[in-house]
């Protein structure tokens, strides 16, 4: 097998969903399309979100922000993968590859921090409601904010720093359609197991402790929501974290699914599957969760229609 010298490394290959050329058209065109969705339905939510003042409240300022870090998220995989469908080409260079790579990680990161403080609010709203407004007041929410920024910024500089260590390579074909971290240390030729062992724990330090959070909130949540005598009121409490809950498991679902796929599975081709839902149907389906399972997000959906029309 050759081996490639960083020196002479300038780019790399990512693998396609499809060879056949009949089938360029139907990608390009599905792909697109589920862009095209996910980038106005965030839009919108945005638009909501900034025109309806009954929103103006921490809980929407925070899904404001979701849902332009899903956009974000969703751009830095997509337009490249149908532009190369598009030019038939699969190359990244060496620049390009740690770029996408970079801003991955970084608006992932920043994704996975805001569903962990959205779990914080409702925690908040919930189980101390009399305390809400003094706790989660405009200053802390601008806090929170700057606290998942900055920590989303570590997290990408840290596998940076990862991925520039490797000084040759053992293959320039990336078993994914972006450089995805794990793919791209697969194929260092050197001894991996520092980097791995140094990525795992990366994953452990910004992944397993805000999941672990995001359990113990939902599990105090649920049990002050049992506490609630009347069913009209339980079902009120429920109705206000359900849409967030639901984003909560179909986001760390995936994403665990991405881990484990690309650690156990032998087959590239259902990792690739795996990172596609995770990266471009998640983000996609956030709006529609939040716009059909949140009554005060449909009501101002409304309004903006009305008032648009």
């Amino acid at each position: 097998m050759e081996t490639y010298n960083l020196t002479s490394v300038s780019e790399f290959h990512l693998m396609g969903f499809s060879e056949d050329p009949d089938l360029q058209p139907v990608l390009f065109g599905l792909f697109l399309s589920m862009y095209l969705v996910t980038v106005l339905g965030n839009l919108l939510i945005i638009q909501a979100v900034i025109s309806d003042s009954h929103l103006h409240t921490p809980m929407y300022f925070f899904l404001s922000n979701l849902s332009l870090a899903d956009i974000c998220f969703i751009s830095t995989t997509v337009p490249k993968m149908t532009v190369d469908i598009l030019t038939h080409s699969r190359v990244i260079s060496y620049v390009g590859c740690l770029t996408q790579m970079s801003f991955y990680i970084f608006f992932g990161c920043m994704d996975h921090m805001l569903l962990t403080v959205m779990g914080y609010d409702r925690f908040v709203a919930i189980c101390y409601p009399l305390h809400y407004p003094i706790i989660m007041n405009s200053f802390f929410s601008v806090f929170l904010l700057s606290v998942c920024f900055l920590i989303s910024l570590l997290d990408s500089q840290m596998h940076n720093m990862i991925a520039l260590q490797l000084t040759c390579f053992k293959d320039v074909e990336i078993a994914n359609f972006f450089c995805e971290p794990s793919q791209l240390l697969n194929c260092n030729c050197s001894d991996s197991f520092t980097n791995t062992i140094l990525m795992y724990l990366i994953f452990v330090i910004f992944g397993f402790f805000p999941i672990s959070w995001n359990l113990y909130s939902y599990y105090k949540i649920v049990s002050s929501i049992l506490k609630v005598p009347s069913s009209g009121g339980r079902h009120k409490a429920f109705s206000t974290c359900g849409s967030h809950l639901s984003v909560v498991c179909l986001f760390y679902g995936t994403g665990i699914g991405v881990y484990f796929a690309s650690a156990v599975s032998q087959f590239p081709r259902k990792c690739m599957v795996a990172s596609l839902v995770y990266t471009v149907v998640t983000p996609m389906l956030n709006p529609f969760i939040y716009s059909l399972r949140n009554r005060d997000m449909c009501r101002a959906l409304k309004r903006l229609h009305r008032r648009t029309v």
